[in-house]
């Protein structure tokens, strides 16, 4: 019988693939660059970046995936409430106090997990 923690690492096997796949996709739609990418998966090197964007990686780690979840919920959420301008709209200024002025990007690119989540918290919240 498998440990907890092999159930896990199988579990983010499984999830990997699909998950880089739909992060490079929303970068793509978000026209996100190198840099904005790597904040936004918690990664400080380009290599590994390129790494994953080539496939070469057997299981990402528990934060990436937590943090694509969290970028996907945003993408989703974005794109029924704003079906014509989801995408435009992470970079636009933002006068909610969440954001300051700045853009819902900025403040996802910080680099703390927990910004993706108000993030994802506040999109959900103007879904109703």
């Amino acid at each position: 019988m498998a440990s907890a923690s092999q159930d896990t690492a199988k579990g983010r096997k499984d999830l990997t693939g699909p998950a880089l796949r739909t992060f490079f996709r929303i970068a793509e739609a978000w026209g996100l660059k190198e840099p904005e990418q790597m904040s936004l998966l918690g990664l400080d090197s380009r290599s590994t970046l390129q790494a994953w964007k080539r496939g070469a990686v057997a299981a990402i780690p528990k934060d990436a995936l937590e943090r694509i979840s969290y970028i996907l919920g945003i993408y989703k959420g974005l794109h029924i409430l704003l079906p014509k301008t989801a995408d435009e709209w992470v970079r636009k200024p933002n006068m909610a106090a969440l954001f300051g002025g700045g853009s819902a990007l900025q403040r996802m690119t910080s680099g703390n997990v927990a910004d993706l989540y108000v993030v994802r918290q506040y999109i959900d919240a103007q879904r109703g």
